[in-house]
C-alpha cells in the first residue's frame, strides 16, 4: 500500500493506502482545517472569533461543527475537555507556534478556569461571554483525522502525529507490548512527554487542567486510548489523562482500553488486559 506524509498542525500527517487524487484532497482538508483553526494565524476563524467583541457570533458550518463536536466532548467528560481555554494556554506561555517557543523568564500569566456551559450554540451561531477565548485543538486534530480517512476509499488508515484512524487493519507498536492489532477504528496518545516549556522557571504543557486552568499535574507522562474513531479515542485519553489515578476505572466504565505510562512503568487498565489476551489468543 502507498505511504505518503506531509506536514501540517504543526505535526506530521501520515496517509497509507490512498490514490494520488485522494491524497490530494487529504491535504487539502488539513491545510484548510489549519487555516480555520489554528491559534496562529491572525487570520484563521478561531483568531477572529477570539478577537470579537460582540457577544453573537456568526460561524461557518465547519467551525460550527467542530465547536459542537468539543462541547459534546465537555458534556461526555464532565467538562474535563474544555474549548474555552484559549485564554488559559496563552497564560501559560503557549502563545506561539511550538517550533518557535522557549524557555521564558516571565511568570506565567493569570489562569482563566474551564467555562463551556457558559456558551451557547444554535446552528452556526455561537453566543458566548466576554473575553472567552476558545481553543479546538481539544479536538480539531483527531476530527481531522477522522475526515481525512472518509476521503480514501477501501482499507487505509490515517495518521497525524501518532493518532490513527483505521479502515481495515493494521498493527499499531506499542512500547515494550510489540503491537496492537486496530480494526475499523482509532487510537491516541495524550501527554507531556514532548509539548512542554518553562515559563517563571515553571515547567508547563499544553494539557490544561479546566478546574484551575494550570497544566495538569496528574501522575502520568502519557496516556494511549484505543476507540471507535481517532475523536473518540483521543477525547478520552485526554479526560483519562486528567483524572490522574482516577483515569484507568473511569475508561474501564465505558469499555474503553488505555494504557499509562509514568515514568516508572507502564499501566494498563482491565479493558487493555483484555483486548491484548484476545489478540494473543487469536495469533
Amino acid at each position: 500500500m502507498s505511504r505518503d506524509t506531509f506536514r501540517a498542525m504543526g505535526t506530521e500527517v501520515a496517509v497509507v493506502g490512498a490514490s494520488p487524487d485522494e491524497l490530494a484532497a487529504v491535504r487539502a482538508l488539513f491545510a484548510h482545517w489549519e487555516r480555520t483553526f489554528s491559534r496562529f494565524r491572525a487570520d484563521s476563524e478561531l483568531s477572529l472569533v477570539n478577537a470579537s467583541e460582540q457577544p453573537f457570533i456568526g460561524l461557518t458550518p465547519l467551525f460550527a461543527e467542530a465547536l459542537a463536536a468539543a462541547l459534546d466532548a465537555a458534556a461526555r467528560t464532565g467538562g474535563l475537555v474544555d474549548p474555552t481555554l484559549g485564554g488559559a494556554i496563552e497564560a501559560a506561555g503557549y502563545d506561539r507556534d511550538f517550533s518557535d517557543l522557549a524557555d521564558d523568564p516571565r511568570p506565567p500569566g493569570e489562569p482563566t478556569t474551564g467555562s463551556w456551559r457558559s456558551l451557547r450554540l444554535a446552528g452556526t451561531l455561537l453566543f458566548r461571554l466576554p473575553e472567552t477565548k476558545l481553543d479546538l485543538n481539544c479536538v480539531v486534530k483527531a476530527m481531522a483525522v477522522d475526515k481525512a480517512l472518509e476521503l480514501v476509499q477501501g482499507p487505509a488508515h490515517v495518521s497525524a502525529g501518532g493518532d490513527i484512524a483505521v479502515r481495515g487493519e493494521v498493527a499499531v507498536g506499542v512500547d515494550g507490548e510489540g503491537a496492537l492489532a486496530l480494526r475499523d477504528g482509532g487510537v491516541a496518545t495524550s501527554g507531556r512527554t514532548r509539548r512542554h516549556w518553562r515559563r517563571g522557571g515553571q515547567l508547563q504543557h499544553h494539557l490544561l487542567d479546566p478546574r484551575t486552568g494550570r497544566p495538569s499535574r496528574s501522575r502520568w507522562l502519557e496516556v494511549t486510548v484505543a476507540g471507535p474513531t481517532c475523536l473518540d479515542a483521543d477525547v478520552a485519553a485526554k479526560a483519562a489523562f486528567l483524572l490522574s489515578e482516577d483515569g484507568p476505572d473511569w475508561l474501564d466504565e465505558r469499555s474503553l482500553p488505555g494504557r499509562f505510562t509514568d515514568g516508572q512503568g507502564i499501566v494498563t487498565n482491565a479493558t487493555w488486559r483484555r483486548a491484548m489476551s484476545a489478540e494473543r489468543a487469536a495469533a
